[in-house]
């Protein structure tokens, strides 16, 4: 009953919302017959705004049918159209005039489709809004236009007419001949969305925007923009607006310049004046700049800036054996590798000789700079050829990290090039950060490495189980987490392992352990249940790159004999940074295994509304941070329950994590959260534990029966 009459109040909320919706949009939303009237079934209130008629005039052609109020002279040309479109089982789009009931012309335009009404018939749907504003300002440029043609078509220089929104108005067959068109109407016809189709920087056009408003004009506005076959050129643009007797806005007009030639030249005088001529990478001006820019976005993000001094071990001994020029070979190898290793935001410099300084932006744990430099090692050690033989050259690396270690470009680079020396002291081809504590950091982390790689063969991990509760306390799913206890470092946490099993590359082997258990123990327990407890287990976003993660837990579901809806993986959201069409395809692949997906810590990240619409997820976990505090904070509870509202609206399930007392429980049971997760119900106890719960509680948590909450 408590179910049926949530869904009749959600059924009545998303009717008002699509009433509101309707009856608010500038023009008029109908339903007619297709009859000799175009009898009117339904129509939206913007009828009255449109045609001067309330809806009750309209409906059943009470006082007239939209038949007599379209023009007489317009109305067999309008059937034409709409007919054909129906018989043909396409939509139409038409553009007449009607006349108001005060008498008034006005040009409309009107988009629809035939369809079946609720017992078969045919009727016809659509949307119809005055455009005579829009069709009076294209009277009045046709107008002045004939008297400007001669000279708009014979002009040297690009000429143009848009509207506000980006579409042209009018083009001269020098704009064409820039933009590379064969005619000034193949411009318009294909070039109608100027900011997405034109520029080539994003937001250039709203810059435009902001220009014209501030001075009314733009002068020498430059623009890289793609040609018609996808190149790219340089353009210079003037432009002011043009105004109507009243002072209305009719139009932006202009001229465009073809300045490619001279741009190009300007950024050769810029490159050669920024770039090391040898590996094109930049040189010590340039990197001033970029470590500034670090520096600066650092600041304001709250990341940690890497800058890395780079000196070639043995270099001098390939460039006096074998000669300069195999020495410039080897430089450009180099650099080519290291940039290689980088991301976009970040920068490879030549200060040079053999000394390079990488800039490295957007980290927020140590960890994560340690395997770059890492990798950069491995990537200068592999074997270079050079005049027919194999040759090896290692690397001794400084780290200086902002804003620990200097807050300026020269100090970063003075303490990294310490830092630097003490790695050649120590033996060449490894890294030393400046501050003993981050080196102390570096090899704690390598150590873990170590003690995990030794752990994964000797199977040392083992799994926890938490349970999942519905709004009756009955337990439903249990999510299984990893756990390490090492002989020396004792119980290590799992935000100290997991992220340097991502790094590393071991969370591939790592998961493959946790979900054989977590699979084998939902098996022993669900043989003996009636209804099945679903075994959640969180998957890491590395995961995603490997090309068989969806057949590997295809083979282990096999080998545990374990029906794949009894299993639901956890994902977060940075699944989708990257790859999202790769990320679509994987996900796809396992609904089609049978395994149930969930966004885990739904409402940390700032896209993940998009992807509860995009992506096939059935699940949402409530992030902790959206719960604790949720019982005496309103900003809290406010955000907790537009975050349960939406996921029911999307007809998720929706699950609340960190749930730690009675009065969270109740709260997020009342707002219609299907399943809970916290301390309040259990901690996560062993499989043993685990068991003797189930068996113990009979399936159902009461506030004080659980030995192990």
């Amino acid at each position: 009953m408590r179910r049926a009459s949530l869904l009749s109040t959600e059924t009545v909320n998303r009717s008002r919302v699509l009433d509101t919706l309707v009856n608010n949009l500038e023009g008029m939303a109908y339903r007619c017959l297709n009859d000799a009237h175009w009898t009117m079934v339904f129509v939206s209130r913007g009828c009255e705004a449109l045609s001067g008629y309330a809806p009750t005039q309209l409906l059943g052609n009470h006082t007239a049918s939209w038949e007599q109020i379209t023009h007489p002279e317009d109305r067999d040309r309008v059937r034409d159209i709409i007919e054909q479109a129906i018989g043909s089982g396409q939509r139409f789009s038409a553009q007449y005039r009607i006349t108001t009931l005060s008498g008034q012309i006005k040009h409309v335009l009107e988009r629809g489709v035939g369809v079946l009404d609720e017992q078969g018939a045919l009727v016809v749907e659509g949307f119809i809004e005055d455009i005579t504003e829009r069709q009076a300002t294209l009277d009045a440029l046709q107008h002045a236009e004939l008297r400007y043609r001669h000279i708009f078509e014979h002009a040297s220089e690009g000429v143009f007419q848009t509207t506000r929104d980006g579409y042209y108005l009018a083009a001269n067959p020098a704009l064409a001949q820039i933009y590379g068109y064969d005619s000034a109407d193949a411009l318009m016809a294909d070039l109608s969305d100027i900011d997405r189709r034109l520029y080539v920087k994003p937001g250039r056009r709203e810059v435009f925007h902001r220009l014209m408003q501030a001075q009314g004009q733009v002068l020498n506005f430059e623009s890289e923009v793609y040609r018609c076959d996808g190149t790219s050129i340089w353009i210079s643009e003037n432009a002011h607006v043009v105004l109507g007797p009243q002072g209305e806005f009719i139009c932006y007009e202009g001229t465009v310049q073809d300045i490619s030639e001279r741009r190009h030249y300007q950024e050769q005088l810029e490159r050669q004046a920024n770039h090391d001529l040898l590996t094109g990478l930049p040189n010590r001006v340039l990197l001033g700049d970029r470590i500034e820019q670090g520096i600066a976005r650092a600041t304001r993000l709250g990341y940690y800036l890497a800058l890395v001094f780079i000196d070639l071990d043995n270099f001098k001994f390939i460039n006096d054996s074998l000669g300069h020029a195999a020495g410039d070979e080897l430089l450009k190898e180099v650099a080519a590798r290291l940039s290689g290793c980088l991301r976009s935001p970040d920068t490879v410099a030549r200060l040079g000789g053999d000394e390079f300084v990488l800039v490295i932006n957007d980290h927020y744990r140590t960890y994560s700079v340690i395997s770059l430099l890492e990798r950069v090692l491995k990537e200068i050690a592999r074997p270079i050829m050079l005049s027919g033989r194999e040759f090896h050259v290692g690397a001794s690396l400084g780290v200086a990290m902002y804003p620990s270690d200097g807050d300026d470009a020269q100090i970063l680079l003075k303490h990294a090039d310490v830092a630097m020396y003490a790695a050649k002291n120590r033996g060449r081809n490894n890294f030393q950060f400046f501050t003993r504590e981050l080196n102390r950091v570096a090899d704690e982390r390598l150590h873990l490495e170590a003690a995990m790689r030794a752990a994964l063969e000797s199977q040392s991990f083992t799994v926890h189980y938490q349970p999942k509760v519905d709004h009756r306390r009955r337990i439903v799913g249990v999510e299984a987490l990893a756990r390490w206890t090492h002989p020396e470092l004792g119980a290590v946490a799992p935000d100290r392992f997991i992220p340097v099993a991502e790094e590393t590359g071991l969370i591939l082997p790592l998961t493959r352990i946790i979900l054989r258990q977590a699979f084998a123990a939902a098996r022993r327990w669900n043989q003996q249940r009636a209804k099945p407890l679903c075994m959640a287990v969180n998957l890491s976003p590395q995961l995603f790159l490997s090309d068989d993660i969806v057949a590997q837990v295809a083979g282990l579901l096999r080998e545990a004999d374990l029906p794949a809806s009894q299993v639901e993986l956890e994902i977060t959201e940075s699944v989708f940074m990257g790859d999202s069409e790769r990320a679509v395809a994987v996900l796809s692949d396992f609904k089609a295994l049978g395994v149930t997906l969930a966004m885990d810590d739904f409402g940390t990240g700032y896209s993940s509304l998009s992807y509860l619409r995009r992506f096939p997820l059935d699940t949402i976990k409530i992030d902790r941070s959206l719960v604790t505090g949720i019982e005496h904070e309103e900003e809290v509870a406010m955000i907790a329950r537009a975050a349960i509202s939406l996921g029911k609206s999307l007809r998720k399930t929706v699950v609340a994590e960190g749930v730690e007392n009675q009065a969270q429980f109740d709260f997020l049971r009342y707002q219609g959260c299907d399943e809970f997760q916290g301390y309040l119900l259990s901690r996560p106890v062993s499989e043993d534990d685990f068991g003797r719960l189930l068996e113990q509680t009979g399936g159902t948590i009461l506030p004080a029966a659980s030995p192990v909450a």
